[in-house]
């Protein structure tokens, strides 16, 4: 394709991505396989501008406004190339040529327009707070309240694209012998910082197309979400619920640490979710999952495993702050319950899991969000409610479980917290409460839903 056609592509994409009610990854996927014929270059770098653009959304709206425009994808684009990128008007009116696949010459008041942005920086002391950090103003007063004095350097490192981070399956090879093999084939890998079993690759090679890939000797999943999976520390022999597990990557991981021995139940309220997970157990070859939909909290399922399982994890439904390095468009588009219905739910959540542990068993609380709403204020609601948990120590399950023969330094807190800024993964959050031993699970309240 020629660089006109890519702009072209570029400017559709993007006007889908903003009217189609699904995630914007969901939406390039489908765009670029009803279109084979676009080749797999020409596909990144239109995929890079339409991604780009979303990571920039408010400064450059910001500047549009500034100059008297609205943010169509097309002046996104074009604002993108004069502010973003830097670009001079001359070349960029090339692009604009009006050919055969390309887009229509700029009008004049669009030429106005782009003499108007022409040299201007992408951002500016007048620019708020929250546009230049790109924080949507319902986000805000909790993303201060999270990160305080920091709110601005943090932010910044969630404007970035997120690197590529495997985990390997223990069942079946170790991190050296993978990391090995991936340089052996010429791809620059090297041990994850934090977790043990963590890959991190240079660039983003087309890892599912790799034998390893395939076979399930690997899997594609943030370092920080791998963290959450060991810190439920599920051990061979256990029986562990997955309370809510969604895509299956966390589920995966415990099931591995369990070396295939015991029993997980992943369950999720999205039946079609859990069969999609079936093949990628079948890839890692692990037999000691079983699957089971559930119809919500109040799940008659809940009530008869009262008091069976050693670890069970709720990694609720949040707003998914902790990812918008992955999914910037998930900042100012609402996909899903907003965070005044989400935080209501995620306490029933954990609330109704609750159940299921059994005396001296762990109920592990997490999300990939980075708002206290959805983290501190549960675990501390939960703890002040159910006397028979107490909170175990993020920074012991560190040293017992994750590390247990020395590594990276522990968390601090009570609680298991990471930013992209401070940590370099998504942002995520994991509190750990056991359940006493001799507390009889008979003698607990029951628990009014």
């Amino acid at each position: 394709m020629t660089p006109p056609a890519r702009l072209a592509t570029a400017i559709e994409l993007l006007g889908l991505v903003d009217s189609t009610p699904r995630p914007a990854d969901a939406t390039v996927s489908a765009y670029f396989r009803d279109r084979r014929f676009i080749g797999a270059k020409d596909r990144a770098d239109i995929s890079a501008a339409v991604y780009r653009t979303m990571r920039r959304r408010a400064r450059l709206t910001w500047r549009l406004q500034k100059a008297g425009a609205e943010p169509s994808p097309t002046a996104m684009l074009l604002a993108d190339l004069l502010v973003g990128e830097g670009q001079e008007l001359t070349r960029v009116e090339r692009l604009f040529s009006g050919g055969p696949y390309a887009p229509a010459q700029l009008s004049q008041d669009e030429l106005g327009l782009a003499r108007r942005l022409e040299g201007r920086s992408l951002e500016s002391p007048e620019m708020p707070e929250n546009v230049r950090a790109e924080c949507p103003e319902w986000a805000e007063p909790e993303m201060r309240r999270a990160l305080g004095e920091d709110f601005l350097a943090q932010m910044e490192a969630l404007k970035h694209p997120a690197p590529l981070d495997l985990r390997v399956n223990v069942l079946k090879s170790t991190r050296d012998a993978v990391i090995a093999h991936l340089n052996a084939d010429g791809l620059k890998a090297e041990a994850s910082h934090l977790s043990p079993i963590g890959i991190r690759m240079e660039g983003r090679p087309s890892i599912m197309a790799h034998p390893l890939y395939k076979d399930g000797t690997i899997e594609i999943q943030d370092e920080g979400s791998q963290l959450v999976a060991l810190m439920a520390d599920a051990r061979p022999g256990h029986e562990v619920a997955d309370f809510c597990a969604g895509a299956g990557g966390k589920t995966l991981a415990m099931a591995a640490a369990m070396n295939n021995k015991g029993r997980v139940i992943a369950s999720d309220v999205l039946a079609n979710r859990l069969n999609r997970a079936k093949e990628r157990f079948r890839r890692a070859g692990v037999h000691n999952i079983q699957t089971h939909p559930i119809t919500g909290e109040t799940d008659p399922w809940i009530k008869r495993h009262k008091g069976r399982f050693d670890r069970v994890l709720v990694d609720a439904p949040c707003s998914g702050t902790g990812t918008w390095r992955r999914n910037p468009d998930q900042r100012w588009r609402s996909l899903g319950p907003g965070l005044a219905d989400l935080l209501p739910l995620q306490g029933r959540l954990l609330q109704s899991a609750s159940r299921l542990v059994k005396p001296g068993g762990r109920l592990i609380y997490a999300t990939c969000s980075m708002l206290p709403a959805e983290n501190e204020d549960h675990a501390e609601a939960f703890q002040a409610a159910n006397p028979d948990f107490t909170l175990v120590s993020a920074a012991d399950i560190w040293r017992e479980a994750v590390w247990p023969e020395g590594g990276p330094e522990a968390p601090t807190a009570p609680y298991l917290r990471l930013t992209p800024a401070t940590h370099d993964t998504d942002g995520f959050f994991a509190a750990v409460f056991e359940r006493k031993a001799d507390v009889p699970n008979s003698a607990a309240a029951e628990i009014q839903i």
